[in-house]
């Protein structure tokens, strides 16, 4: 039987109140374990706070992905992942004494009797290899230490359970153990696979494995979950043995366990290495001229032939990859920290999952050979529309990419530009996604995508500029150079007074005239005038750059309020503003389109008196009732607001006191203990309550402050 989760909620007038663990740099609302990719996605819920073997750890959509972990030490075994229940069998709950989190690890620390328990997450972001990026597994390790100078004995067990297989508990899985090449793993599957399927957001294909080397003390066993788990708990060891009766995941619940006796210990332990990854193959279906469809692989394929040889390479280079992530979170760390220790804990919190959302593809020659010069990167649009590639998600993770890798943003935009310039998409925007269900990037045809003309046109002329003056790029400029004048010419018609549409914040619903809306769209033109002087095009670069500029002009007419103190949210409606966030953009491409003047007004107006303790600001009569105890509202018609577009407000203004603002109001509100879901983007300015979205790429906007 598996045991119910234990959440535990210490919140009192909206606030988390004291842990009884220490929590570096904060605790947040669920910390990432396992995070690589759109299907290997499993986090602890914390709420107000829930340690480690409190709760049991869950996929990014709450639903629960069974991981366990036992210690005995000197005899008495004791949790220190998951929340089982086991009949016929004692243990206790290991003490959590702390908990830290980087850009790249989760790390908790127990007290089991004598012995402290070092339990390490570990999912490698390495964004300039492509093969080591695309490996669908993380780590977790296991370190022992005695407390008390004496000699203790200590094993150590870990499963996980058919859950990882499905998004349907009722459906029947199988499974296999490997033990040999020095490794011992667990392979699980659902016994009837549907290829490029989902049921509620995991994927119906593919397997999971859970490995770690096959060392002297090292034991297996596969079986019901309280029976594996008390066969540990009563005997500290396994009997290598294997349950063959395949069944239904949720019935008695098989679980795939590993356990290593580490013999007597007195000062800290070689940490235990376990390893889970999900692979699938193919990857993705990508949709190619003439309405063909492609099958793309996960780009590791190019340099290991199987999943056991992946598998033995990826845990025998623990100890590298260790120090790599130690290296990139020591850069991150020190970046952010420029900026301010609060911005430093919430990039950090936002790179895995952002970059988690993502996967690497190729394709194969004609001869069967890998093809590594096509690569293709997708992203799953997490927790809205389930899209691939979608234009207005890739927008606001664009500086993630910027920051660890410039490729990886050209190679999300290569499956877009290469669908759109097949000519199969017949709209003269730009699409707003690849598929309307991921992994089925099978495009729209039919022209019958969510339409977001302004906002996605010019996204994408942005993000094609901004990785071209990143890099020294030009390749997409050169190629796909009719298709940046189509999006371009269709802004030249309708974005300096855009027509009732939905911007990307498509929540909110279609206005008509948006302010921010005709920046996005003037910013694209202006990005055009620079495109066009990149590729030696002198008139047609004067043309667009004439062309924004008066349209910049004649933009400050129609959205300044009547009194001239701030910008309205649509033409014309004095009483109405909003965050004009897309001036970031404007300062990303050094463009300077839209004069200083428009900046003050912006800064001069997030002012509240009540904030003053965060420094001085200049007030205005206008903003001090707006401001909310969590941050500006995304505008005047609702009080939530999005954490990315909050950042990147803060990244435009020029007051510093009001950059840290913003700032600190997103890190209270993915502290406030209010939410136990995966870093949300989308909360309520007044109380800090989620809004619906949660673990979603978008995050990665977290970094828009630090690449200005």
């Amino acid at each position: 039987m598996r045991g119910l989760s234990v959440l535990s909620t210490f919140a009192c007038a909206g606030l988390a109140q004291a842990l009884s663990w220490s929590a570096t740099p904060f605790n947040p609302a669920a910390f990432p374990l396992a995070v690589k990719t759109p299907y290997l996605s499993t986090w602890l819920p914390q709420g107000a706070g829930a340690a480690l073997n409190d709760a049991w750890p869950t996929f990014w959509t709450g639903q629960i992905t069974g991981w366990a972990g036992f210690v005995k030490v000197d005899g008495k075994a004791y949790s220190f992942l998951g929340a089982p229940a086991v009949s016929g069998a004692t243990f206790t709950k290991a003490v959590q004494k702390s908990t830290s989190f980087t850009s790249t690890q989760s790390t908790f620390v127990f007290s089991a009797g004598p012995v402290d328990l070092t339990v390490s997450f570990l999912s490698p972001i390495e964004p300039t290899d492509l093969v080591k990026q695309s490996i669908p597994f993380s780590y977790m390790t296991v370190s022992a230490a005695s407390t008390d100078g004496a000699s203790h004995t200590v094993q150590v067990y870990s499963d996980i359970s058919a859950e990882w297989a499905s998004g349907d508990n009722g459906l029947t899985v199988n499974w296999s153990t490997d033990t040999s090449n020095s490794i011992l793993t667990h392979k699980v599957q659902l016994a009837n696979q549907a290829a490029f399927s989902e049921v509620n957001d995991h994927s119906q294909y593919g397997s999971a494995y859970y490995s770690t080397p096959n060392s002297v003390g090292a034991t297996y066993q596969t079986g019901g979950d309280a029976t594996v788990r008390a066969q540990f708990i009563n005997n500290g060891k396994l009997p290598n043995s294997q349950d063959t009766n395949f069944r239904a995941i949720n019935n008695n619940w098989p679980v795939f366990a590993l356990a290593h006796d580490l013999g007597s210990i007195s000062s800290k332990t070689t940490p235990v290495i376990f390893s889970v990854g999900h692979v699938r193959d193919p990857a993705i279906r990508y949709i190619v001229a003439g309405g063909g469809v492609q099958l793309r692989s996960s780009y590791f394929w190019s340099q290991y032939s199987s999943v056991p040889t992946l598998i033995s390479a990826f845990l025998g280079d623990y100890n590298n990859a260790l120090s790599r992530a130690q290296a990139f979170d020591s850069k991150v760390q020190s970046d952010a920290s420029k900026i301010s220790a609060d911005y430093a804990a919430i990039v950090a919190l936002s790179i895995r999952q952002s970059l988690g959302s993502t996967e690497i593809t190729i394709s194969k020659n004609s001869d069967g050979s890998w093809n590594t010069n096509d690569v293709i990167v997708f992203m799953k649009e997490i927790s809205s529309d389930g899209n691939v590639n979608t234009v207005d998600v890739i927008f606001p993770a664009w500086p993630v990419l910027l920051y660890t890798n410039p490729a990886l943003g050209k190679y999300l935009l290569e499956g877009l530009f290469r669908y759109q310039a097949s000519g199969q998409y017949p709209n003269k925007w730009s699409v707003h996604d690849l598929g309307g269900s991921y992994p089925n990037a099978t495009g729209h045809n039919d022209g019958k995508d969510e339409a977001m003309p302004v906002e996605e046109s010019g996204n994408m002329l942005i993000m094609a500029l901004s990785y071209a003056q990143k890099t020294g790029d030009l390749a997409h400029l050169k190629t796909y150079t009719a298709l940046l004048e189509q999006w371009t010419s269709f802004l030249v018609s309708d974005s300096l007074i855009p027509a009732n549409q939905i911007s990307t914040d498509d929540f909110a619903g279609p206005l008509a005239n948006q302010t921010n809306l005709a920046i996005k769209g003037i910013i694209g033109i202006g990005a055009m005038a620079e495109i066009e002087k990149l590729l030696g095009n002198a008139s047609k670069a004067a043309n667009y750059s004439s062309i924004a500029t008066s349209y910049v002009s004649q933009w400050q007419k129609y959205a300044t309020s009547s009194d001239g103190k701030h910008l309205t949210l649509s033409y014309g409606n004095s009483a109405s503003w909003g965050l004009s966030y897309n001036l970031f953009a404007d300062k990303l491409l050094k463009l300077n389109l839209f004069p200083a003047s428009i900046y003050q007004m912006r800064t001069s107006s997030f002012i509240h008196s009540s904030f003053t303790h965060l420094g001085t600001f200049a007030e205005t009569a206008w903003y001090k009732t707006v401001q909310q105890p969590y941050g500006v509202p995304l505008d005047t018609r609702h009080t939530y607001t999005k954490s990315d577009w909050q950042i990147w407000t803060a990244g435009i203004v020029t007051d510093t006191s009001l950059r840290d603002f913003f700032i600190t109001s997103v890190k209270k509100w993915v502290s406030d203990g209010l939410s136990s879901q995966p870093f949300g983007d989308w909360y309520e300015t007044t109380n800090g309550s989620p809004q619906g979205f949660r673990a979603r790429p978008v995050v990665g906007g977290h970094l828009g402050a630090l690449i200005l």
